[in-house]
């Protein structure tokens, strides 16, 4: 398969314009209790207010209404743990094409649902990276359906790009930006943006413990995939793609990587102060600030909370308790 273009900041333009119809311009929140509990001036994207319930759309949106009419009307494929897939469900909708999701065994509950209340078609798959790819390349070619990978292909990334774009737009300057990191789509499109919009912002992965291979492959100088994810953190359990692997290490992002009990103290924190529902996935942003205190001390920082899609009938606290 051939590697996918890298986008560049115009890609991340012409994103913004396409999906300005559909998609939500989420606010920025603030919390004095959490400024001072961080040490720093906190700036939270609040993208649980997307569309769908995650920035996933952002991108999702992008690459179907980036489809020429006749590809589009052969439908969208992709494999996703959840919320790629019911973003991808919701932007198809809005296009009225069929949309295919690929699903591994033991994802989150309320995700699934969501995928089935936009009116995708669930094909179930073992819960490995392999395997979700040669279900998508099977139902692919047996539908004809374009697939739009959920974070290495282009016009994706792009789309997770228009989040920094408007966080920066409305709130800049900031020392620094932190985002969770999973396979690298919403990373490595922030990274795109913040180098052309505000040069001197430092960009930050969040990643968890469990699942560290992106800074394992940044360490490395060299993709290293070959691991099994253990983290409460669903949205993150993906591989770090080959673009977006490029993408950091062109930009110089830095990684950090947080335990779950981080992750999960931050999330409560969130609900308590911000008021937002938010997923551990989203929460890690904020639990590298306050695992790293020192690093951010007395700055301005941007921080991406990606999405809300919580299971509430089996909260993850419950499960660690």
């Amino acid at each position: 398969m051939p590697t996918p273009l890298l986008p560049t900041f115009d890609d991340v333009l012409a994103a913004a314009a396409r999906i300005a119809p559909h998609a939500h311009a989420t606010p920025v929140l603030r919390s004095s209790a959490l400024d001072t509990l961080a040490g720093c001036h906190l700036h939270f994207k609040a993208e649980p207010l997307q569309r769908s319930g995650a920035f996933k759309f952002r991108g999702a949106c992008n690459a179907v209404w980036a489809l020429d009419d006749a590809t589009a009307t052969r439908g969208v494929v992709t494999h996703s743990s959840g919320n790629h897939g019911a973003a991808l469900a919701l932007a198809a909708r809005t296009r009225s094409i069929a949309c295919h999701v690929v699903v591994p065994e033991g994802a989150n509950a309320a995700k699934l649902a969501n995928i089935a209340r936009y009116g995708a078609t669930l094909h179930r798959c073992a819960a490995t990276i392999e395997a979700r790819e040669a279900a998508a390349a099977r139902v692919e070619a047996e539908t004809g359906a374009s697939l739009i990978h959920p974070y290495t292909h282009p016009h994706v990334i792009a789309g997770q790009g228009t989040a920094a774009l408007e966080l920066l737009n409305a709130q800049g300057p900031l020392d620094a930006l932190v985002a969770p990191v999973g396979g690298g789509g919403l990373l490595s499109g922030t990274a795109i943006t913040a180098a052309a919009t505000a040069p001197d912002c430092h960009i930050i992965g969040a990643e968890p413990e469990g699942a560290a291979d992106t800074a394992d492959s940044l360490a490395a100088g060299e993709r290293r995939v070959d691991f099994v994810p253990d983290t409460l953190c669903d949205g993150l359990r993906g591989t770090l793609g080959e673009p977006n692997f490029a993408l950091l290490r062109t930009y110089a992002v830095d990684v950090v990587t947080v335990p779950d009990a981080d992750t999960l103290a931050a999330m409560r924190l969130l609900w308590q102060c911000l008021k937002l529902l938010v997923e551990p996935s989203s929460a890690i942003a904020l639990a590298a600030i306050l695992r790293h205190p020192g690093r951010f001390a007395g700055q301005r920082v941007g921080v991406v909370l990606s999405g809300g899609n919580v299971d509430l009938a089996a909260l993850p606290w419950e499960r660690a308790a």
